[in-house]
């Protein structure tokens, strides 16, 4: 009898052991954590967890507005701004938190951790970033709605201009983004380093390209977006109108003039003037062109760079006898008038 007895044992702890081999889960390699979505060139992360997911949440920066909530305690629930050093002051905590480059929760849990040291048994803390000032973006000159643009989330730059209601009627050809190193940038493995100062990184994009979606670029927190002005040349001299002409696109010297509705008769082509000031100094450079050249293409036709002054002569020779002509072509129509 005990042979027997004993024999289920055995088959039961055999069936057990095969069972919990069975149920055992396959974990997937580290690197099949995320996956690259190649349209939009961003990780999106799968069903396993990742750091990717933690990236997306709202960190905590300068400036910021914060409301503490201590379940149970009210006395000790209070809004508060986050110091120049990144810190805060709570009531009844001798010691001020970091608080700049943490999420909402893992600052609650700080001050939590901080009030059950000495104070209460097992708080229960909410933080919640009332006001995100830290997430300012500037956006100034030509554009519609000029001003600062407070988005807690990732934005690029089209957004941005769209958000500033685009660019308006005087904007030009360029629009340049500032990279000021905002301090509240996060380096999300060690936010305890302390942040260092970086150099403004200035970048330069056709407002063209950025608005047919072909450069983007991913603003940074302290980004400052300037549409600038259309330029201008000055045409002046023997041509039928003078004045500024305001250029969107790269403009030649042939197509400044016929901007300036062409040349008046007796100019002298072979000097067409170009002034242009000398950077970051007083003086001038003087260019000499010859028209008649440019259209043989023995030259080429130069661009002309903002602020240029194209000085378009008169060969007074040329104007007097063109002026004697005139006089007599109307003098001589006046006779044929009274005398048909």
């Amino acid at each position: 009898m005990r042979n027997i007895t004993k024999i289920p044992a055995l088959s039961i702890l055999i069936l057990s052991a095969l069972i919990s081999v069975t149920g055992q889960t396959v974990t997937p390699p580290a690197n099949d954590a995320t996956q690259a979505d190649p349209k939009k060139d961003v990780i999106i992360p799968t069903a396993f967890p990742g750091t990717q997911i933690k990236d997306e949440r709202y960190r905590i920066g300068f400036q910021d507005k914060l409301d503490i909530q201590v379940f149970r305690h009210p006395e000790l629930s209070q809004s508060v701004n986050v110091n120049s050093n990144g810190t805060i002051n709570l009531f009844r905590l001798d010691q001020p938190l970091v608080a700049v480059c943490k999420t909402e929760r893992e600052l609650g849990d700080d001050v939590a951790a901080a009030y059950r040291k000495d104070y209460l048994r097992n708080p229960q803390v909410n933080v919640n970033a009332s006001e995100k000032l830290s997430q300012a973006f500037a956006v100034i000159g030509a554009v519609e709605k000029p001003g600062n643009y407070f988005i807690s989330r990732k934005v690029r730059l089209l957004e941005l201009l769209a958000q500033a209601g685009g660019p308006s009627k005087e904007a030009g050809t360029r629009v340049l983004v500032a990279r000021t190193g905002s301090t509240s940038n996060c380096k999300l493995n060690d936010a305890s380093e302390p942040a260092v100062e970086e150099d403004i990184a200035l970048l330069d994009f056709k407002i063209s390209e950025v608005m047919e979606g072909k450069r983007d670029l991913v603003m940074r927190p302290g980004d400052i977006v300037s549409v600038m002005d259309a330029d201008v040349v000055y045409v002046y001299g023997n041509v039928n109108k003078q004045g500024q002409v305001i250029i969107k696109e790269p403009i030649t010297l042939t197509q400044a003039l016929a901007s300036s509705e062409g040349l008046k008769p007796a100019t002298k082509k072979d000097n067409i003037r170009i002034i242009r000031q000398k950077p970051g100094s007083l003086e001038r450079d003087e260019f000499i062109y010859n028209l008649n050249d440019i259209a043989k293409r023995k030259v080429d036709d130069p661009f002309l760079q903002p602020n240029d002054i194209v000085a378009v002569s008169e060969d007074r020779t040329k104007s007097i006898l063109i002026g004697i002509k005139n006089s007599l072509t109307q003098g001589a129509s006046s006779i044929f008038y009274r005398f048909p």
